[in-house]
């Protein structure tokens, strides 16, 4: 989750500590990152968006002992908290823990979920410019994507995942100024999806990057045949112009 916090010793006048109230906030871990047990508890009980107070008796924070110098020995501690946002990543993080050989008997709806969680850790760093390690969770949701299939239904469930997460590696990787690692993964897509306007989009982008003009202004023209009235593609072909 990334949450912004205060707490205070007794009453709201006698603040002890403070958090996340810088502009992008640290993702952080319940249980790991997060271990007051009181706080847990109430952003478990949290909306994404929501505010609130909590009266954190002893035992729900530092306990009998306190934290000497700064809080005394069983003290009640009050918080004020807002949930910003938060990734539900129980299932992901329990995958990943199994050897290869027991992923690969994990039924392939739940290999998705964890892929889609994968990619929404990744749009997370995305939206807060930090684009290598975005690229990194989009790496790992399609690294669970190899498995064989049973049937055209599971192929085309799992190239309609692994479309998405091309898509975004190739605009991660443009964003890190590396086109030829997105024009890879921008023709990969293609692969599975010929038609894709947001892929052929991102090819062009990337040779146009390279100074490939001939080889952009192909990609374009096919994004603009399939999205005529897309104002990205049309912008990117008068920059080619």
């Amino acid at each position: 989750c990334t949450v912004k916090f205060s707490g205070y010793l007794g009453n709201w006048n006698n603040f002890f500590c403070s958090y996340g109230h810088r502009k992008y906030p640290q993702l952080m871990k319940l249980g790991r990152d997060i271990t007051l047990w009181g706080l847990e508890l109430g952003l478990l009980s949290m909306a994404r968006g929501e505010a609130a107070r909590f009266f954190f008796a002893p035992q729900y924070a530092y306990g009998q002992r306190g934290c000497p110098p700064y809080i005394p020995p069983d003290t009640t501690v009050l918080f004020e908290v807002e949930l910003l946002d938060f990734i539900d990543s129980e299932e992901c993080d329990e995958f990943f823990e199994l050897s290869n050989e027991q992923q690969e008997m994990i039924p392939l709806e739940k290999v998705l979920k964890v892929a889609a969680t994968e990619r929404e850790f990744g749009n997370y760093f995305f939206h807060r410019q930090n684009f290598r390690f975005a690229k990194q969770r989009y790496k790992r949701g399609l690294s669970i994507l190899g498995r064989g299939c049973s049937s055209e239904a599971e192929q085309n469930q799992i190239n309609t995942s692994k479309v998405l997460l091309l898509l975004n590696l190739s605009l991660a990787y443009l964003k890190l100024e590396r086109p030829q690692q997105a024009l890879k993964y921008g023709e990969a897509a293609l692969e599975m999806d010929q038609g894709n306007a947001k892929a052929l989009f991102r090819c062009g982008q990337a040779c146009l990057c390279m100074k490939e003009y001939s080889k952009s202004r192909d990609f374009l023209t096919r994004a603009q045949r399939v999205q005529p009235f897309n104002r990205d593609i049309n912008n990117e072909l008068k920059k080619l112009a």
